[in-house]
């Protein structure tokens, strides 16, 4: 816990969607420390934003435990392919789909390329996200507020219709909550929003999909360093990222992979319905 790096951290700041390769300190991924167990053997994942932050540690974490990945991206093209190298480097086959899913038709291309090359979809991630900070509700326009619900939550229904056709018995979806679902930041009014609908969703979708077998869960992360952080916060925030959780900073990436490959695995055969919170001991409400 004490060897992560703890605010205050260099000031910094990119354009959206930001690059981990820009990030000082650079993130912990789990590139040098997920040992897997073949908990996941021969099974196929589809992980959105798999190019860096928590999707990328997601992919690192599934790749050692035995699955194949389809990851998509927006257009941090370099990011997700030192992804797919590392999925590669262990011997795991690593379809790359980029592209915005706040497009629906392209929410559908991911699943039907995914379902092409593998057959089908045992775990679908929905973790991509798009976030800004706004001070007073009039500065958030409508077209900032349209897109992040069409990329937050309304990808996550375009992309689970269409890939629960193609999901087997035993399947797991896994959507990417946040503590704002539950403790809204009032500066991130719309991407707060869009979490408590993921939880929602999350709930309501467990128990239609119950009888078929597959099970809905979420991951609520507290503050992550992420490439989100320099991306949509001022320099002065970065700086003091996560300072203010009971453990004085941010969770590395790669301290939420356990949560996903948890849900994912077939011992959680009961678990659905919930939301597994990674908040560095910060309540939820």
């Amino acid at each position: 816990m004490s060897d992560y790096p703890r605010p205050p951290f260099p000031k910094q700041q990119q354009d959206l969607p930001g690059s981990f390769r820009k990030m000082d300190p650079r993130p912990d991924h789990g590139e040098d420390s997920w040992r897997g167990a073949n908990r996941l053997a021969g099974k196929v994942a589809l992980i959105t934003g798999g190019d860096s932050g928590i999707g990328r540690a997601v992919a690192i974490a599934y790749a050692r435990e035995g699955a194949d990945l389809a990851l998509s991206w927006l257009n941090e093209t370099e990011d997700a392919q030192d992804t797919q190298r590392l999925v590669a480097d262990e011997g795991r086959e690593c379809l790359p789909i980029p592209g915005d899913i706040s497009d629906p038709e392209h929410c559908r291309h991911i699943v039907r390329q995914a379902v092409e090359r593998f057959g089908r979809i045992d775990i679908l991630v929905n973790n991509a996200a798009h976030q800004r900070l706004f001070e007073r509700i009039e500065d958030i326009s409508d077209e900032e507020w349209r897109h992040t619900f069409a990329t937050n939550i309304d990808a996550i229904f375009h992309l689970t219709k269409a890939a629960v056709p193609h999901m087997p018995k035993g399947g797991a979806i896994i959507n990417t909550a946040s503590i704002n679902s539950d403790k809204p930041n009032p500066q991130l009014l719309a991407y707060a929003t869009t979490k408590g609908a993921i939880q929602n969703f999350t709930t309501g979708l467990a128990q239609m999909l119950a009888e078929r077998g597959i099970r809905v869960n979420a991951v609520a992360p507290g503050p992550v360093w992420t490439p989100l952080i320099p991306a949509s916060m001022s320099p002065d925030q970065v700086r003091d990222f996560g300072a203010n959780y009971p453990m004085k900073r941010p969770a590395q990436p790669v301290e939420l992979a356990s949560a996903y490959v948890m849900l994912a695995e077939p011992m959680s055969s009961y678990v659905s319905g919930a939301t597994i919170a990674v908040t560095g001991g910060m309540p939820m409400i």
